[in-house]
C-alpha cells in the first residue's frame, strides 16, 4: 500500500544458534531479531503474521498466528516494536518471508511486507 498513512516497515538481523543445533541430526536452529517501524501517519495495531519458511531443499512452510511472540502491539507513528523469536530447519541454507496483518486507528486494514532474508550456518555459502 503506497498511502503514507500506512506505512510500516520491517528489518531483521538473523542468528545462527551453534549451541542449539545438531548437524548430525540435520537440525539448524536459527534466531531473528525484528524491528517494526511504523513510518506512517497513523498509529497501527500488528494483528497477525503469515510466515513462508521455505529450507535448502525447497521444502515450504506455512506459518499464521495472531500477534508476535504472545503481543499485538500498538505502534504509534515513528515508534517501533522490535521482539525476537526463531526457527528451526533441516538444511543448512534457507530464507523467511511473509507479512504482518496491521490495522490502523482508522480501522483500515493493511499489510506490512517482511522481505525475503536469509538463514544460513556460517560458512555455508561461499
Amino acid at each position: 500500500m503506497s498511502d503514507p498513512r500506512y506505512q510500516v516497515d520491517v528489518s531483521v538481523v538473523t542468528r545462527f544458534l551453534a549451541e542449539q543445533s545438531q548437524p548430525e541430526h540435520n537440525r539448524f536452529a536459527f534466531a531473528y531479531t525484528i524491528t517494526v517501524q511504523n513510518n506512517g501517519l497513523l498509529p497501527a495495531r500488528l494483528l497477525s503474521r503469515h510466515w513462508v519458511i521455505t529450507d535448502g531443499d525447497g521444502h515450504v512452510e506455512e506459518v499464521r498466528g495472531a500477534g508476535v511472540v504472545g503481543q499485538q502491539p500498538l505502534i504509534e507513528p515513528g515508534k517501533n516494536h522490535t521482539y525476537s523469536s526463531g526457527t528451526v530447519m533441516t538444511t543448512r541454507v534457507g530464507n523467511m518471508q511473509g507479512s504482518y496483518q496491521m490495522l490502523a486507528d482508522d480501522g483500515t486494514h493493511f499489510d506490512a511486507i517482511i522481505a525475503p532474508f536469509l538463514l544460513a550456518v556460517p560458512g555455508a555459502l561461499h
